[in-house]
């Protein structure tokens, strides 16, 4: 048979190529596609099918086309002898038209006049003249059945690229999905543009505008382009202009000079667009509503309850994926291209359907927002996080479109979101533009305004900023009063806000009446049995605590525990707090026996409620922790306060306020046990950790000063302690004003330090001013009096002053008994201190007795192998050595010796002073 052409004699000697001219100055970030592209058409055949074909896939303005052009230019020396054919795919006519002038003119084949149209593209495909591999490259393919009847046959010869926006091509193809530029390929190709100098003079506007047009190869070459035109501009304004004018702006419109993709960023993004139906087109605008950032696909169905589910997926994925319009980032997260978002957001407000997404888009985040817990685990962190951008833009942006009944809740879901993660300084603007925002639209006289005002002031307390708070606080309540009137529990909640600042400050006598008043109310309007009554009945019983007013705390704890187990039942965490709150009260009357069951009870119950991984178990671990080092049982203490934690970190994260706690309380306990190597760096991450989330100027920065001065002052590093407990003082008169129990107890430490460096000249004076301070403001009947009066007796004991010292300690000793009871711990330090006094004067039948009580007392509280009854033995040894009694003196002295060795270790300080003192007796004997 004739075949329906004929092929002439070869004359050329060079190789068919019709390829393009590329304008790149520099291919950059590309040479691991282009390595991937090489293998994969050089692969063997596949299935039944013998030429090897690959695809190259992704948006619009990702360098299709000129990873195809680099790759046909690199290899068409070595690897393509046959030739090189480049066509324009998206036009078929256009296409085959150019096909066959480049079968004419390349391969100088000439087509019989009887030949028919459909016949002379595969009639050149089988007489093509040039042996060896030949390279196919249909460029900008719209489907793969637009270019089936014009495929080359099925011969490992003939090699083939297509490029296309469609994520997945039907037929053989291998797909090559490009993503957009690295950062450091993205400035590459930027400095091949304006020049390496350029850039690094302004490399952080230089990234943050790679960042800004989403490292997107074409939006970076026409933005390059244009900058290049313009070497005075600076890359800051050019962000801003980008920012004005988005993808109108002329750089993004048309290149400036050739480049190899031909149109500006908006005309390639209008290609696909073309091709969209009216409801994938909705779609695609609602997606440029959200953040640049990962989208969970359960907010955009929220957004579209209307809207059939599975439409949705449909138009998701075989739409808007498969265009390369949207990518999927992971499970059921997707995510638009920045580019892409700035061109659908500027087709959404040609919808009339606009205001309808933007409402409903703005109401979903709110209810995102609403659904944020008060604290956050590190879990709930990581689980809520992806919503958080698309909330801040609800709040920035799209900020109109927020209903009034709506307009602060966003701003509150951020504020919460950052400050229970300890994130003040990130939570703080979003609190503050909730207050300008809700007074602007709302009115100064709104109850949305008492809210934010107390939102704010809340921040500010937790922050220690106590001045500014008060004011914001005062606000909310007078306020809420003129709105709400008097009698409303938004008032009492607003009155026990205000009486907690005082608390903190140690106002408790502007604290009581408040808190007095919130019950009362809360009584009165929700009745005597209401969560809210418990609640505060819980916060006046913790000012009581505080003011050593055990007697009164009590039945107002224990009120609050029964009121909560009648009203929510025996299994609730309101329940576990109150068990705990009420152990705290024991704890302090030094009635352990009743603390440990009620900490057990709460930490059980919060186990069982919440789960083994929840910060107020870790709360509870700490808890029991406490009462343990208290009782000196100190290998049970260290496991607990490791678990705690630990699961501290875990939950809540390496940078947290509580895990600066955590470690505080461990390095307490070693510190005592004189394990001072391992509690100084724990004490010093305490320190830096509160500065860094909490800022310099912070109680509990001051609370950290004065923990590691102790430290130093227990090691005999004086000098290091010393600017410590002063920068404390300072700090926390700056805090708190001269008038604050903690200064109190600022001054009381520093006059400790100046004591034990024989200062008492220095000491005197602080410890003076600490106990006035403490009796004006707790009153004279309070234990950090009794504390004081003690402190101030040991001074003059050991400057020999004994007529000086007895009355106070005598003080000491009998409102200790008063305000603790007989049987108290510190009873016993009371009566130790007193009985040393009557040794120092050699009343040694005074001295014996009351060296016995404080020895069985200590023993009957605190156990057998407690620290402390090791130092009673020691000066129970003391008296019988001074008497001569040494028989009975060694015997104590070797049972003193024993528990500190046990408890404390060989290393420490009471252990080494019961050893010197044995090795006395034993030379004396």
């Amino acid at each position: 048979m004739k075949s329906p052409g004929e092929q002439v004699n070869q004359i050329q000697i060079s190789k068919p190529d019709n390829i393009p001219h590329s304008h790149v100055v520099k291919f950059v970030g590309r040479s691991n596609e282009l390595d991937n592209l090489h293998q994969e058409l050089q692969k063997a055949e596949r299935v039944a099918i013998s030429s090897t074909v690959a695809s190259v896939t992704g948006m619009g303005g990702i360098g299709k086309t000129e990873l195809a052009l680099q790759y046909a230019l690199k290899f068409r020396e070595n690897h393509y002898p046959g030739g090189i054919c480049w066509l324009q795919a998206r036009d078929i006519d256009l296409m085959v038209t150019e096909f066959l002038k480049y079968a004419r003119i390349q391969l100088k084949l000439k087509f019989h006049e009887d030949i028919v149209e459909e016949d002379k593209i595969p009639y050149c495909w089988r007489e093509w003249p040039f042996s060896g591999d030949i390279l196919i490259v249909f460029d900008d393919v719209t489907s793969y059945e637009s270019i089936e009847p014009y495929l080359p046959p099925n011969q490992p010869r003939f090699k083939i690229i297509v490029t296309t926006r469609r994520k997945k091509l039907a037929g053989k193809f291998v797909p090559i999905n490009l993503e957009v530029l690295s950062e450091p390929a993205a400035l590459e190709l930027l400095e091949s543009l304006i020049s390496k100098s350029r850039v690094q003079r302004q490399l952080k506007e230089a990234k943050a505008l790679c960042q800004q047009l989403g490292y997107l190869p074409l939006g970076l070459e026409l933005v390059g382009q244009y900058l290049a035109e313009k070497p005075d501009l600076s890359l800051l304004q050019m962000m801003q202009r980008l920012k004005s004018k988005g993808l109108e702006q002329k750089s993004l419109k048309e290149p400036i000079t050739k480049v190899t993709a031909q149109r500006g960023v908006k005309a390639a993004f209008e290609l696909s667009w073309e091709e969209l139906s009216n409801q994938s087109q909705q779609l695609a605008c609602l997606l440029s509503l959200f953040a640049s950032a990962p989208i969970s696909w359960l907010l955009v169905e929220q957004c579209l309850l209307e809207e059939d589910k599975e439409d949705l997926e449909d138009i998701r994925d075989t739409i808007l994926v498969k265009l390369s319009l949207l990518q999927h980032k992971g499970e059921g997260t997707y995510q638009l291209h920045q580019l892409l978002r700035q061109y659908f957001r500027s087709k959404l407000e040609q919808r009339s359907e606009a205001e309808k997404l933007k409402q409903s888009f703005c109401k979903v985040m709110v209810q995102e927002a609403q659904s944020l817990p008060q604290s956050l685990t590190k879990e709930q962190v990581d689980g809520i996080s992806p919503f958080i951008p698309h909330v801040v833009e609800a709040a920035t942006e799209l900020q109109q479109w927020l209903e009034d009944e709506d307009l602060i809740q966003a701003f509150i879901g951020l504020g919460r979101f950052y400050q229970s993660q300890g994130f003040y300084k990130l939570a703080e603007p979003w609190l503050k533009q909730c207050l300008e925002v809700s007074q602007h639209r709302l009115g100064e006289n709104h109850p949305d305004v008492a809210t934010s005002l107390n939102n704010l002031a809340a921040l500010y307390h937790n922050q220690g900023r106590y001045s500014e708070a008060e004011p914001l606080y005062q606000q909310a309540l007078d306020l809420l009063k003129q709105l709400l009137g008097e009698h409303h529990p938004d008032v009492a909640t607003s009155l026990n806000n205000l009486a907690a600042l005082y608390h903190n400050q140690g106002r408790y006598s502007e604290a009581e009446p408040r808190y007095q008043q919130a019950l009362d109310l809360m009584k009165k309007l929700l009745g005597e049995h209401h969560p809210h009554v418990a609640f505060s009945l819980n916060n006046l019983a913790e000012l009581y605590l505080n003011q050593g007013r055990y007697s009164e705390a009590e039945p107002l704890y224990q009120q609050a525990l029964d009121l909560r187990k009648k009203l929510l039942g025996e299994n609730h965490p309101d329940v576990a707090t109150s068990l705990n709150n009420l152990a705290a009260l024991y704890l302090n009357q030094g009635r352990y026996s009743e603390a440990e069951p009620r900490y057990l009870q709460a930490l059980d119950l919060r186990k069982k409620l919440l789960g083994e991984h929840h910060p107020d178990v870790a709360t509870s671990l700490n808890n029991l922790a406490l009462l343990y080092y208290y009782q000196g049982r100190y290998s049970d203490a260290e496991p607990l306060y490791l678990q705690a934690l630990e699961l501290t970190k875990k939950l809540l994260g390496e940078h947290h306020p509580d895990v600066a706690t955590s470690l505080n309380n461990l390095a307490e306990l070693y510190k005592n046990q004189g394990r001072y190597s391992e509690a100084e760096p724990l004490l010093k991450q305490a320190l830096d950790l509160r500065k860094k989330l909490l800022g310099q100027n912070h109680p509990d920065v001051a609370i950290s000063l004065n923990n590691l001065a102790l430290l130093y002052l227990n090691q005999g590093r004086y000098s290091e302690a010393e600017p410590l407990y002063l920068q404390a003082i300072d700090l926390m008169k700056q805090l708190l004003g001269q008038n604050h129990p903690d200064v109190a107890a600022s001054l009381n430490n520093l006059a400790l330090l100046y004591h034990n460096q024989g200062r008492y000249s220095e000491a005197e004076p602080l410890l003076k001013q600490a106990l006035d301070l403490r009796k004006k403001l707790l009153g004279e009947h309070h234990p950090d009096v009794a504390t004081s009066l003690n402190n101030l007796a040991v001074l003059y004991k050991n400057q020999g002053r004994y007529s000086e010292a007895e009355p106070l300690y005598q003080q000491a000793l009998d409102l200790k008994k008063k305000l603790l009871g007989e049987h108290h711990p510190d009873v016993a330090t009371s009566l130790n201190n007193l009985a040393l006094l009557y040794l120092n004067q050699g009343r040694y039948s005074e001295a014996e007795p009351l060296l016995k009580q404080a020895l069985d007392l200590r023993k009957q509280l605190l156990g057998e192998h407690h620290p402390d009854v090791a130092d009673s033995l020691n000066n129970l040894a003391a008296l019988y050595l001074n008497q001569g009694r040494y028989s009975e003196a060694e015997l104590l002295y070797r049972q003193a010796l024993e528990i500190a060795v046990q408890q404390l270790g060989e290393n420490h300080p009471l252990t080494q002073t019961i050893s010197d003192n044995l090795s006395t007796l034993l030379d004396q004997s």
